[in-house]
């Protein structure tokens, strides 16, 4: 094994404009294990904030680069990061590559279809994609197929009865296609099967390697019965022997039923504090549904998905409520006389009144805030490429408890969450951006060395001890010449910063200065930060305002902080 400790570590920009990291190995270190350098990463820190800048890493034996790595194969173990999977079922490998693009830097893991029972019992492969596979490898993502009996009650018990078979083949495709393990998915058998179930993942746990997943999807269960095919799963005794149980935590309402959420937030909290009851924290995933349900006309609570739901507003005239009980919103649906109307269900609709209950952005958020409530392993959905795009916009944070309460009518809440989700930023708290407030020296210093790898320095300043929390950064913005101190020998941390002072750092962050004229009425040639403030102001990165003002002595808010630094980042 590799001790991490005595590698050499570089950084080298590439074509593209990001960073590679080039590790130097010695000769007789090249027994190499992956598990020590994914720890030398979490170790320091590394993963999602930086994952923005960095984009490989190069291992270098004895002058010659011998491995390149995706640096996403690391950043899944940034610290406090928590587990998100997608169920994968659509489409081909090509159409569900697409569908996961915008996903891609939020996923751990991936489960697509592949894991079929026949009625039989046995293994089925059906679609298998080693394309697909290798490319959700080479973005750093595993590939964990679900075993489905797709709630054809025969062929889920027979699969039980020969479970030892059937975990054996299972197992052997799992190498076979170099994938990351099995999620189980047999639904619709009943109390009966209860023991059954358990000790086949049980024996799936045995037969895999212990970095192969195992984990199993159980039917959401806040009434805590034990009877019925709910009863078929021992949340307790499952959660002994995989990795995690993915709760399925929808369809409160469903196919046949009343109309009603599909997952209202009371619902969903039960269904957590009923499986806390059972298993462990770590081992609970929250799943959560990617599409809703319509009911009118001849439609019971016929699945839609929310892609499908966003193109009917766009064609026909709807009323979207948010129900604040259940946290969801509902959508009612109108097709005129006279108008065609959508095909749903192979069905094309008629003229009157649908009501569509779905999830959006607000609904899915207050669903993963509770993941972060009870500090859950992670959460996963049904099922990718049924969701609108702006879900994945800020999911990740979401997901790991920031969700900023502060931001919502806020001019850069894109910025400020764009900026957080990359850790070039952060919230005061969890929950508190403070957008209005200014923007300290010693914050500035700290986001510097988040957006440059800088070297560290020496210097001291008196009123910066060293157990400052921005002591390192603060040291290291100095040395580069970035920011410097004060002629007392005081760095005044907690100064706010000016918007002539965030034009010279930045300027110099970039390397750019501009002789020429600033275009600013209250900027002259004489102004200290003239030149810096002109090549900002030509770079699109500052902006004045519609008095043809720059107001260089404005302090700087931590809102509009989040605005420059998103246009700065295209520089570095």
């Amino acid at each position: 094994m590799v001790e991490v400790r005595k590698m050499q570590t570089y950084y080298q920009k590439n074509q593209a404009g990001s960073l590679d990291i080039i590790l130097y190995v010695s000769a007789e270190e090249m027994g190499m294990d992956f598990s020590s350098l994914k720890n030398f990463f979490k170790t320091y820190g590394w993963g999602k904030r930086r994952v923005a800048l960095i984009r490989r890493v190069k291992i270098v034996i004895a002058g010659t680069v011998v491995l390149v790595i995706p640096f996403s194969f690391f950043a899944k173990v940034g610290a406090n990061e928590r587990y998100a999977m997608s169920y994968v079922y659509y489409g081909t490998g090509e159409a569900q590559l697409e569908s996961l693009s915008v996903a891609e830097d939020t996923l751990s893991a991936v489960s697509p279809s592949y894991f079929n029972i026949a009625n039989d019992g046995s293994l089925s492969l059906i679609g298998i994609s080693e394309m697909f596979i290798n490319k959700m490898h080479d973005s750093g993502i595993e590939v964990v197929p679900f075993l489905s009996n797709h709630w054809d009650r025969k062929s889920g018990e027979n699969a039980l009865k020969n479970g030892e078979m059937l975990a054996r083949d299972v197992a052997s495709a799992v190498k076979k296609y170099n994938l990351d393990g099995v999620n189980v998915d047999i639904e619709n058998v009943t109390e009966e099967y209860r023991a059954m179930y358990t000790d086949f993942v049980r024996r799936l746990r045995e037969l895999l390697p212990d970095n192969k997943e195992v984990s199993v999807a159980v039917a959401a269960n806040p009434w805590g019965v034990t009877t019925g095919w709910t009863g078929s799963y021992d949340y307790e005794g499952l959660s002994k022997v995989c990795d995690h149980l993915f709760i399925m935590a929808y369809d409160e309402h469903y196919q046949g039923g009343e109309a009603g959420a599909v997952a209202g937030i009371d619902f969903v909290e039960q269904c957590i504090q009923y499986a806390l009851t059972q298993a462990p924290a770590e081992k609970l995933v929250l799943g959560i549904p990617f599409y809703g349900r319509i009911w009118g006309g001849p439609l019971r609570g016929y699945g839609i998905s929310l892609q499908k739901i966003e193109s009917l507003t766009e064609q026909y005239e709807t009323n979207v409520q948010f129900d604040t009980k259940t946290q969801t919103p509902v959508m009612l649906l109108t097709i005129k006389d006279g108008q065609a109307g959508p095909v749903i269900g192979g069905q094309k609709l008629s003229s009157g009144t649908y009501m569509i209950h779905y999830e959006n952005a607000d609904s899915i958020k207050a669903k993963l805030s509770l993941a972060a409530k009870y500090n859950l392993k992670g959460a996963g959905n049904w099922s990718a490429g049924q969701e609108t795009e702006d879900v994945w916009d800020y999911y990740e944070l979401w997901l790991n408890g920031k969700y900023f309460s502060d931001i919502s009518e806020h001019f850069a809440k894109d910025e400020i969450l764009q900026i957080s989700a990359e850790g070039i930023m952060t919230g005061q708290t969890d929950t508190l951006f403070a957008p209005s407030s200014y923007l300290s020296r010693a914050e500035v210093a700290v986001i510097c060395t988040r957006l440059l790898t800088l070297a560290k320095g020496t210097v001291v300043f008196t009123d910066v001890p060293s157990d400052h929390w921005a002591y390192d950064a603060i040291q290291r913005v100095e040395r580069e010449g970035i920011m410097v101190g004060y002629e007392d020998g005081t760095f005044r941390p907690d100064e706010p910063v000016t918007r002539a002072e965030m034009s010279r750092l930045l300027a110099r962050m970039v390397e750019q200065t501009y002789a020429g004229e600033s275009g600013f009425s209250d900027v002259s040639d004489r102004h200290w930060a003239k030149e810096e403030i002109s090549a900002l102001a030509r770079m699109g990165v500052l902006t004045g305002y519609p008095d043809n003002t720059f107001r260089p002595d404005n302090k700087i808010n931590r809102g509009e902080a989040a605005v420059i630094l998103q246009r700065i980042k295209e520089w570095l």
